[in-house]
């Protein structure tokens, strides 16, 4: 029945014009007529269940259209910074979809479905290289969930990439049919760097996520561009602390974490489905007697119970 289900679910989105559903979403999404802003978020508050009590304004009069509320910031209590020494918060709201080590330079999406870090990161080898034998974890952002996204960290931003892609859904179902989703859909891949060593954020579009921005490049789309667009920080001193907010989604998608190698071993062992919110606890530095061994041997669960030979990979 399962099957059955997704196959309804997923296979009408091959043939959506996916980028222009999107950006009519988007269009939608900043009307001002308040009569329909209103009713809109009235009725996508009580389907989706959102939690109005945490927004900074449970005015509807102070936002101006869907996507202010959509994007709303919220009470400064609501989110509380995790103050571990040595360790990640969340950098949003949502559920660790998927949380493994990175074995052969693949991410594993869903039971025998892999993708490779070199699709994910728009093709870059040589910075994939870093996170070979790394770890990785994965958030999906509903539509209920709080859409700003936030430092996991202290540490300065390097660069960030725009890679265009397929706007696919990122609900489960789709994660299990779609061939490396996370590395086919249109995303944001931005490349950090502190005393621990280097990280990636990417954040990943889907249908009707009318928009993706960030706080040092404001919105990146639409328009939807046809190339990889890249921006270089280096110089420009951009240092971010854990917590703050760099970047905001329309809609719901999902935000993906890579680390290299003993860097961060707690990442890829997070349970799957494990529900979090912004600044929460989300994962140590390990102590230096608490390192694995360079070559590592530990793999996911579902790793283990997949057969190397039926590995799909990007």
């Amino acid at each position: 029945m399962t099957k059955l289900l997704d196959f309804f679910k997923v296979t009408p989105q091959y043939l959506l014009p996916q980028h222009l559903l999107s950006n009519l979403m988007h269009g939608f999404m900043h009307l001002r007529f308040k009569w329909l802003k209103n009713a809109t978020i009235k009725l996508l508050s009580r389907l989706y269940k959102i939690n109005l009590d945490e927004a900074q304004s449970q005015d509807l009069e102070d936002y101006p259209h869907f996507n202010a509320f959509f994007t709303r910031a919220l009470k400064d209590d609501a989110r509380p910074i995790d103050d571990t020494p040595n360790a990640w918060c969340s950098p949003a709201d949502g559920v660790v979809s998927q949380s493994c080590s990175i074995e052969r330079g693949n991410i594993l999406q869903a039971k025998h479905h892999y993708y490779s870090v070199e699709a994910l990161l728009g093709g870059d080898i040589g910075y994939a290289q870093q996170f070979h034998q790394g770890d990785a974890a994965v958030i999906y952002l509903s539509p209920k969930d709080y859409h700003r996204i936030h430092m996991p960290t202290d540490a300065q931003l390097i660069s960030m990439t725009y890679v265009p892609g397929d706007l696919f859904a990122v609900n489960p179902a789709t994660v299990r049919n779609v061939e490396g989703l996370f590395a086919r859909n249109e995303r944001l891949v931005m490349r950090f760097e502190n005393a621990h060593g280097p990280f990636s954020l990417v954040m990943v579009g889907a249908i009707f996520v009318g928009s993706m921005e960030t706080v040092f490049q404001g919105k990146i789309t639409p328009e939807y561009r046809p190339t990889l667009e890249h921006w270089d920080y280096t110089d420009k001193g951009l240092h971010f602390t854990k917590g703050e907010e760099i970047g905001r989604f329309n809609m719901g998608s999902t935000v993906v974490l890579l680390t290299p190698a003993m860097q961060m071993p707690m990442l890829g062992k997070i349970p799957a489905g494990t529900p979090i919110q912004m600044g929460q606890h989300l994962a140590d530095y390990p102590n230096s007697a608490d390192l694995p061994k360079p070559n590592r041997t530990t793999a996911s669960v579902d790793e283990m119970n997949s057969d190397p030979d039926d590995v799909t990979k990007d």
